[in-house]
């Protein structure tokens, strides 16, 4: 029979499943979201809300203003469509679609569909009342000439922006301000009476009082000035409050921590097991301040007991606590250079929980049994105390390792613990390569900087062995807690790692086809394929290009509350349990293990898994956050950087291929710039996108992915976060050099040190830099300020040029072209 003459919609006080929960948590009897939705599905088209009353048999004894309420709240939330004729409409029914706006900062959009559909196109005229992250409803349309599938706007339901960060400029009385956030495209007016003490030029954050209309701009009032443009670390503050991240606890979360012991008390210990004479130890960076995990490993005869500790968040932080919700809104820390936004407060993330040296802990233990050929086959979870016996450096570690010799304040009689944990690392890393994990060799690099907090130059991060003995013991202890809670089916979030799309794997398949190497594994290619691609062009010129073009083929971790397995660890079962500082994921994971512990009956799960579900959506959109900020920060640091480099050659490589232009990477400094197609040698060039090149159409000369190029920096913008070179027919030789402060004097700081997992995660369980946590102002206090960068042109985009003029030319007619940086393997997965 027809779903539409089966249903009966005036059934639901005895059908609607959902009808004594309502009664329960409303203290009425309405029909339910669900009830509401089928009875819409099963009607020929949108009904009115007296229709819908009398279908669902609702009369004037019943709650009419509470179920017009709850149509009212449905159509905010996107569930249900409501007509000018005053109709309510299911949005698939209607051909309509409801989604999250994602903008792109040369004008154009797409709208990310709720129920996870392809990707729909939003052209420029319709984004021009629209802000990055606006939910709304929108009716999908014919392909354009592209291909993409168009969107156009029916109805805004929620706003995605209520403030912004920008420069302030007045021209003619006219006040306005252009958002630091290259997304937002919209310039904000701002009038007489609303800009208080802001002058020309300053910084300033902006609250929204009216949203940009197709044919009006929005207007805002300025509520904070920031400082100078090129302030001492104005970078940091403007991308803090640029990508919205919230940096100041509440009143009621810092009075919970302030009232905290400040150090672990006698009953605290009662009923946990003691590690104290374990000789547990942590292993970081020289300039961390917080230690939240700790490793010891003996070895056994079939293998070794390896523990790993973890700082108990959840001893301090209960579920429901101001604490605990806005750790929740934060998501995570975000670490930029020198200053760190931290998930806790620091009695928490800088004294309680963390593992500090020859004090008491509370900590939650991972204690695994792993063999010799480096597999898992036993992991079990309790609450422990604990004392750090050293905190020991990767840099440490390392030379202990390979001397034998141990630093001076540290036990010698822990050298042949440190030598255990070697010889596990190598068991852990044979099963890793075994499994076929897919391992990039990406590189990061730090800045340098002299006595006057200038930058002096950028360099590349080295990596030891003591940081892989950290990672492989960590990624253990993950995947030993994902099995734990779904062997004991709690709820809890999961880090998945999906494989590549089939668009992705073709796209992959014809760039590798064109360097001569295959990529196997059909339609469904595994992690040991891409390995094999890996390893198959490691040694080659083009091997840096190669890797880029395989990340790019990755997708993006997520936090979800069903275990998918991780792609690039080639692991089935893995979530974070190392880092419940820095990460909610993890403390949401400690609380599910901690649940079993205790026998928490099953029944009492705190979150239902749409919640989880929710919550993970959530944390995975902070981590993205946290890594457009901290990639904001560290093209601005290089901007600046570079403006003292104006004129000077630099031997590059192309890293990236775009219809506008080339992306060069200059060699040693590891700073990107764009060679737009207008500065290339005299010719017609014709853009390949399969091959990634551009070929000269007379001289057939061609300039391709891999390719070394010489440029000349011509142009540097600090705030479009973009520099611009040119060919150098001198074979990129140096043409000034800044004196070299002494070395006692400089002091480096990481260019990027939050986890980038959102850009393609596949390598390991890096922690991220742990920095001195200083104010960003204060940090760069002394930082000399910087002259305003001079404006670039508009962005030209041909696809072909005429033959080229004189470099003055060149330059002048330059456009401003797409950044587009080769996304890295993520620190963190």
């Amino acid at each position: 029979m027809n779903r539409k003459t089966s249903f009966d919609p005036t059934a639901w006080r005895e059908g609607d499943p959902n009808a004594p929960a309502e009664q329960q948590r409303y203290g009425q009897s309405v029909p339910s979201r669900t009830w509401i939705l089928r009875t819409l599905e099963a009607a020929k088209g949108p009904r009115t809300r007296e229709q819908l009353e009398h279908a669902l048999g609702l009369g004037e004894d019943d709650p009419l203003e509470g179920f017009s309420h709850r149509l009212s709240a449905m159509v905010r939330d996107g569930q249900l469509v409501k007509n000018r004729r005053g109709g309510y409409g299911v949005p698939r029914e209607m051909h309509l679609v409801t989604g999250r706006v994602l903008a792109h900062k040369d004008g154009f959009g797409f709208l990310t569909p709720d129920d996870g559909g392809n990707d729909l196109f939003l052209p420029p005229q319709q984004m021009r009342s629209l802000w990055p992250g606006d939910r709304v409803v929108v009716r999908a349309e014919e392909e354009d000439h592209r291909g993409r599938r168009e969107a156009v706007v029916v109805e805004i339901l929620e706003r995605g922006v209520r403030q912004v960060v920008g420069r302030l400029s007045i021209d003619h009385g006219a006040a306005t301000v252009m958002p630091e956030n290259p997304r937002i495209t919209h310039e904000v007016v701002i009038p007489p009476e609303e800009r208080g003490r802001a002058r020309d030029g300053d910084m300033v954050v902006v609250d929204i009082l009216s949203d940009p209309k197709p044919r009006k701009a929005p207007v805002g009032r300025v509520v904070e000035v920031l400082g100078a443009h090129l302030g001492p670390g104005m970078e940091i503050e403007a991308a803090i409050r640029a990508h919205g991240i919230p940096h100041e606890f509440p009143e009621a979360a810092l009075a919970e921590a302030e009232a905290l012991p400040d150090g672990v008390e006698p009953d605290d210990i009662q009923g946990r097991k003691d590690l104290r004479k374990l000789p547990l130890v942590t292993i970081d960076g020289e300039d961390a301040r917080d230690f939240d995990d700790a490793i010891h490993a003996k070895r056994t005869f079939g293998g070794w007991r390896v523990w790993v500790a973890i700082a108990d968040v959840d001893a301090y932080v209960p579920l429901g606590s101001a604490l605990d919700t806005h750790a929740q809104e934060r998501g995570n820390s975000v670490y930029f250079p020198e200053h760190v936004v931290p998930m806790l407060p620091e009695k928490l993330s800088n004294g309680l929980c963390s593992l500090n040296p020859n004090v008491d802990r509370l900590c939650m233990v991972c204690e695994m049994q792993i063999k010799r050929n480096g597999e898992i086959v036993r992991g079990r979870f309790y609450e422990g105390v604990m004392r750090s016996h050293a905190r020991l450096t990767y840099t440490e570690v390392a030379h202990a390792l390979d001397t034998d010799v141990m630093p001076e304040h540290v036990d010698k009689g822990l050298l042949k613990h440190l030598r255990e944990l070697n010889q596990l690392y190598q068991a852990l890393a044979a099963a890793r390569a075994a499994r076929g994990t897919v391992a990039f060799d990406t590189q990061e690099t730090r800045f340098v900087f002299d006595a006057g907090q200038k930058i002096d130059r950028i360099v590349p991060t080295v990596r030891n062995r003591a940081h892989v003995i950290v990672e492989e013991c960590m990624i253990a202890a993950n995947v030993s807690a994902a099995r734990f809670v779904l062997k004991h089916k709690r709820g809890a979030l999961f880090r998945v790692h999906a494989p590549p799309s089939l668009e992705k794997v073709q796209a992959l398949r014809d760039f590798l086809a064109t360097r001569g190497i295959r990529l196997g594994g059909g339609d469904d290619p595994q992690p040991a394929d891409f390995q094999a691609v890996m390893s198959e062009a490691e040694g080659r010129p083009d091997f840096v290009v190669i890797q880029t073009m395989m990340l790019r083929a990755m997708m993006q971790a997520r936090y979800l509350p069903d275990c998918e397995g991780h792609f690039g660890l080639a692991l089935e079962e893995y979530a974070h349990f190392t880092s419940p500082i820095r990460r909610y994921p993890d403390l949401v994971l400690h609380r599910a293990i901690k649940r079993v512990l205790h026998q928490v009956s099953k029944r009492d799960e705190p979150l239902s898994h749409d919640a989880l579900e929710g919550l993970g959506a959530h944390c995975s959109t902070t981590e993205r956050r946290a890594d457009e900020a901290t990639r904001d920060v560290a093209l601005w640091l290089k901007c600046e950087y570079m403006q003292q480099h104006l004129g000077d050659s630099f031997p590059g490589t192309i890293t990236g291929v775009a219809p506008f232009g080339v992306f060069v990477t200059l060699d040693d400094i590891y700073v990107e710039g764009l060679v737009h197609v207008t500065a290339l040698d005299n010719d017609y060039y014709e853009h390949d996108p399969v091959q990634g090149r551009f070929v000269g159409r007379r001289s057939g000369r061609t300039y391709a992915l891999g390719d070394a190029l010489a440029v000349q920096v011509a142009r540097v913008s600090l705030d479009e976060r973009r520099i611009d070179l040119e060919p150098d027919p001198a074979g990129g030789r140096k043409r000034s050099t800044s004196a070299q402060p002494d070395k006692a004097a400089r002091r480096t700081r990481q260019a990027s040190a939050q986890p980038p997992s959102s850009s393609k995660e596949v390598e390991s369980e890096r922690k991220p830099g742990k920095m001195a946590g200083r104010g960003a102002k204060s940090a760069a206090a002394k930082r000399a300020a910087k002259k305003a960068a001079r404006p670039s042109d508009k962005q030209a985009g041909q696809k072909q040029t005429a033959p080229k003029a004189s470099k003055k030319k060149a330059a002048a007619k330059k456009g401003s072209g797409r950044r587009r940086s080769a996304k890295k393997a993520s620190k963190s997965n």
